[in-house]
């Protein structure tokens, strides 16, 4: 089994992470084009389960360290199990809100707003339920402070784009979901890491699962809870009419295997953090792995974008983000050390 033995490498995870949570959502603009994000969605978590298991048989079995999948889930008890699915049910809820929200009002709107509150929240929720020992509290909350800063920037610059070419029903919609999302996002690290035993991944405490075994089984339950949070949004969007599930036997093997990509990208990210978890520590591996919303607002600004056309003020206010994105998560860096 792979195991993070050292700080650097763990925070290179972390990186890796951040990288793959801010990103994915390119999947879903690439497929938004003829492709409901309901639809979408449903090839991400099939794309998350598929690789979960890839993950869970090399990484997670091979090697003399630690102990492996099969071995693992054998003696794994109905506590631990139970928390990762309740903490993927969690996430389940605000993933699809998030998606929702990329849907309406943009990535480089919905990952800051969204995943920036998630960190802040998450990092809280981290050191309260899951404390280190060797984080520097204080450095830690300054680097999310100036996190704070860096969404309040792009809340900013985000008001500042004409946005007359789109429904602004759906981006009210959009950002109303980002900040549930975030609320709600906060909350599924800290409940999946009450079943993953952070603190000795090569000899886990009796019952409870590898980052590997955990990583399957928050798939499993995203995939199993999507048929009740996918309908629900599915039937509930005010501005279109509801899906129909059968179209997505229509859809194109490309547009299948590019969502699917987007759930792997996803599963990847989540698999190195859960493994960076227990020699960064939670709070610190989980707050690096949200930088996300600077990567996605890369993609969003750079790439597709979404701030073409905005008022005066944008581009000083965009350059303001970034850099308080890179000084805050350099903190959260310098915290863990």
């Amino acid at each position: 089994m792979f195991i993070a033995n050292s700080q650097f490498i763990a925070v290179i995870l972390c990186f890796i992470t951040m990288l793959c949570w801010g990103s994915w959502g390119n999947t879903q603009k690439l497929a938004a084009k003829s492709w409901r994000y309901e639809l979408f969605y449903w090839d991400y978590v099939i794309g998350m389960v598929i690789f979960s298991l890839i993950m869970a048989f090399t990484l997670g079995s091979f090697g003399k360290q630690g102990v492996p999948f099969i071995q693992n889930m054998a003696q794994a008890d109905f506590t631990s199990i139970a928390w990762v699915l309740f903490g993927a049910v969690v996430f389940n809820l605000s993933n699809i809100l998030l998606s929702a929200s990329t849907s309406k009002a943009g990535m480089s709107v919905a990952f800051p707003l969204g995943c920036g509150l998630a960190l802040v929240l998450g990092v809280v929720n981290n050191l309260v339920f899951h404390p280190n020992d060797k984080t520097n509290v204080l450095v830690l909350l300054l680097g999310v402070l100036l996190v704070v800063i860096a969404i309040v920037c792009n809340g900013i610059a985000s008001g500042k784009v004409d946005k007359s070419e789109r429904d602004p029903l759906q981006n009210r919609q959009g950002l109303i979901y980002a900040v549930l999302a975030g609320i709600i996002m906060s909350f599924f690290s800290a409940l999946v890491y009450n079943g993953i035993d952070i603190n000795n991944f090569a000899q886990p405490e009796a019952g409870k699962l590898t980052p590997y075994s955990g990583l399957v089984i928050f798939a499993l339950g995203v995939f199993v809870s999507n048929f009740v949070f996918n309908c629900i949004f599915s039937l509930n969007d005010s501005t279109q009419s509801g899906v129909n599930y059968a179209d997505y036997f229509k859809g194109g093997a490309r547009t299948h295997v590019v969502g699917m990509l987007g759930g792997a990208i996803w599963c990847l990210g989540t698999g190195l953090n859960y493994v960076s978890a227990g020699t960064a520590g939670a709070s610190v591996s989980y707050a690096l792995g949200q930088g996300a919303p600077l990567v996605a607002a890369i993609w969003g600004v750079f790439i597709w974008k979404e701030f073409k056309g905005g008022k005066k003020g944008v581009n000083g206010l965009l350059t303001a983000m970034f850099a308080l994105f890179i000084a805050g998560l350099a903190l959260i860096i310098i915290s863990g050390n």
